[in-house]
C-alpha cells in the first residue's frame, strides 16, 4: 500500500516502480516487466504458504474452543469472522486479476503486459474512478472496517496498524497534488505492475490475519499465566489437629481462572460415585453440593479430565475432610436425672469431643450401638438400682477413658382409660358398650404402647363381672343395662402388657369411673 507502515516487500515494489518509470522515460528494455512478473510469482508463493499457516492456526484454535469453550470460544468466533472477511477480499481480488488477464494468450508472458489501458478502462472513466473502480476501493474499506470492528478495543495497537496498512484515503503526488487512492496507485501503470500491486494487497490480508491469530493466542497465554488468576490455598496432611500438636499445613497457589474448567469430572465420596447434581462448575472451581454426612472422616477421590490438543490430561483428586457434630445447643446435665427405665429401649447418645464415632467404644449391661453415636440400653433384666456406662475414646493410638452412672427405675403406674379419657368420665350407655378400655402412661416420655388384656366391671348392687379383652362382653353389657341413669360404674383391676416387651410386669393400673348420662 502507499501509506502507513510499509513492509520490506512493499518498499521493494515502490522502488521498482520508480525504476520502471525512469527506464520507461529512457525507452528501457522490457526486462523490468519480467522482474515485476517474477516478483508477483514470489508473492503468490508466499501467500500460499501464509494461507496454509493460517488454516492450521484456525484449526488449532477451533479445536481449543471445542475443548475449552469458556476460554477460547469468543476468540474462535472473532477469528472465524476475520477469516471470512479475509477470504472474501482475497477471492474478490483474485477474480479481478483473472478478468484483467483473461484475454492474454499466455498469462506468464510478462513482456506483453506492458499496456495500461486494460486496467484503466476498468477502473477509470473520463478521468474519474469508475463504478468498478469504486467497488474495488469499497471492498478494501469493507475489509478494513470489518476487521477493526471485530477486534474491538482490546486490540487497539493492532487496529492502528490495520487502519494504516489498508488506508484508501487520498494520496499526495510529488508535485503536491492530491489524488484519489486508486488513481495514485493504479492509473497509468503497466498491467503487470498493477497485478503485482493487487497480489501485494492479498499478501497484506493474509499476513494481517496471521498477525491477528498470533496476537489472540499470545494475549490468551499472557492472561492464563497472570497472577491475578491465582489465589492462596491451605494444604494440610489431615483435616483436624488436636491441642498441643504441631500444625504442618502449607500455603500453595491455586488457579481461580473462570475459563479453566474440566471437560469431565469423575468423583467419588467414600466410594459412592457423585452425579452431576452433586456439584457445579463455578469460576474455574468444582463446587460440591452434597450432604456433609455423619460425623467422622470422609474421603473424596477421583479425577478431573482436561482436553488439550486432542488429548486428555488427568488431574487426580484425593482429599479428606472431617465432619463433627453441629454445636447447635449447650450440653446441660441435671445431676439427679441420669435415669434409664426397665422394660423399654432407652435411647442414648454417646460421643467425645474431638473423637470420631468409630474411635469411641462404650460398654454397660444391656447397651448396644445402633449407628454412629446412637445407642440403646435395655436394663429390664438388671436387678441393681444403678448401671455404670464406660466410654473410651482413642486419639492417635492413645486411649482416653470416661464413665457415667445412671439410676434404674421402673415404668410408672399406668391409669385406666375409656375412650382415651381417664379418671371420672361421663358418657352414654350405648357408647360405653362399644368403647375400648385402655391404659395410659401420663407424662411418660416413651411411647411404648400398652395393650389391655382384661378388666373387672362393677355396677352397684350387682356382682362384679370379669372381662377378657378390652371391650365389654355380653355379661358386662347385661349388668350395664340394669344400671340406672346417673349411676356410676367402675372399671378396675385392669390387666395390660407392653407391646414391645410382653414379659415386663407393669405396676397396678388405676381404675376408671363412668357416670351414665342416660
Amino acid at each position: 500500500m502507499a501509506s502507513g507502515k510499509q513492509s520490506p516487500r512493499q518498499k521493494m515494489i515502490n522502488l521498482m516502480y520508480l525504476v520502471f518509470i525512469a527506464m520507461m522515460a529512457l525507452n528501457m528494455s522490457k526486462e523490468v516487466l519480467v522482474a515485476f512478473g517474477s516478483m508477483n510469482e514470489k508473492l503468490e508463493q508466499s501467500n500460499a504458504t501464509t494461507e496454509r499457516r493460517n488454516a492450521s492456526a484456525m484449526q488449532g484454535l477451533q479445536s481449543k474452543a471445542n475443548e475449552q469453550a469458556e476460554k477460547y470460544a469468543e476468540l474462535a468466533q472473532k477469528a472465524e469472522t476475520i477469516n471470512q472477511l479475509s477470504q472474501n477480499l482475497d477471492t474478490y481480488i483474485e477474480g479481478v486479476k483473472n478478468e484483467l488477464t483473461s484475454d492474454l494468450d499466455d498469462p506468464q508472458d510478462y513482456q506483453a503486459m506492458d499496456k495500461t489501458d486494460i486496467l484503466d478502462e476498468r477502473f477509470f472513466t473520463g478521468g474519474k474512478v469508475s463504478p468498478k473502480g469504486q467497488e474495488f476501493v469499497d471492498k478494501i474499506k469493507e475489509y478494513r472496517e470489518g476487521v477493526i470492528n471485530t477486534l474491538g478495543e482490546d486490540y487497539s495497537a493492532l487496529n492502528k496498524e490495520i487502519a494504516a496498512k489498508f488506508d484508501t484515503s487520498e494520496e499526495e503526488d510529488g508535485e503536491g497534488t492530491k489524488k484519489p487512492w486508486l488513481t495514485y496507485n493504479f492509473e497509468g501503470f503497466p498491467l503487470i505492475a498493477s497485478i503485482t500491486q493487487m497480489t501485494q494487497i492479498q499478501s497484506d490480508v493474509k499476513t494481517t490475519e496471521n498477525d491477528i491469530l498470533s496476537s489472540m493466542l499470545s494475549g490468551q497465554l499472557q492472561e492464563e499465566v497472570s497472577m491475578t488468576n491465582y489465589s492462596t490455598l491451605l494444604e494440610t496432611p489431615k483435616s483436624a489437629y488436636y491441642q498441643g500438636e504441631t500444625f504442618n499445613g502449607a500455603i500453595v497457589l491455586g488457579r481461580t481462572d473462570a475459563t479453566t474448567k474440566p471437560n469431565k469430572v469423575e468423583l467419588k465420596l467414600d466410594g459412592r460415585t457423585l452425579s452431576g447434581d452433586d456439584y457445579s462448575l463455578q469460576g474455574g472451581k468444582v463446587v460440591l453440593n452434597i450432604p456433609a454426612g455423619n460425623a467422622g472422616s470422609h474421603k473424596l477421590t477421583g479425577q478431573l479430565v482436561f482436553a488439550e490438543d486432542g488429548e486428555e490430561t488427568v488431574v487426580p483428586v484425593e482429599q479428606e475432610f472431617a465432619v463433627i457434630p453441629k454445636p447447635n445447643s449447650a450440653t446441660i446435665s441435671a445431676d439427679k436425672m441420669n435415669v434409664v427405665y426397665r422394660g423399654v429401649k432407652n435411647p442414648l447418645t454417646i460421643s467425645m469431643a474431638g473423637v470420631q464415632d468409630n474411635n469411641i467404644s462404650a460398654s454397660a449391661p444391656g447397651l448396644s450401638r445402633v449407628s454412629g453415636s446412637s445407642y440403646v440400653m435395655d436394663v429390664t433384666s438388671v436387678q441393681a438400682r444403678e448401671v455404670k456406662i464406660n466410654v473410651t475414646g482413642t486419639i492417635d493410638g492413645k486411649s482416653y477413658p470416661s464413665s457415667s452412672t445412671f439410676r434404674i427405675k421402673d415404668i410408672p403406674s399406668p391409669v385406666g382409660s375409656i375412650r382415651k379419657e381417664t379418671g371420672s368420665v361421663k358418657m352414654q350407655r350405648n357408647s360405653l358398650e362399644i368403647s375400648e378400655v385402655g391404659a395410659e402412661l401420663l407424662d411418660f416420655d416413651f411411647d411404648i404402647g400398652l395393650r389391655v388384656t382384661g378388666f373387672s366391671f362393677k355396677v352397684s348392687g350387682q356382682p362384679t363381672v370379669t372381662v377378657r379383652g378390652n371391650r365389654l362382653d355380653n355379661a358386662a353389657k347385661a349388668a350395664l343395662r340394669r344400671a340406672g341413669r346417673g349411676e356410676t360404674v367402675q372399671i378396675f383391676d385392669i390387666e395390660a402388657s407392653l407391646n414391645s416387651n410382653s414379659g415386663y410386669r407393669l405396676k397396678k393400673i388405676a381404675p376408671v369411673f363412668v357416670e351414665l348420662t342416660n
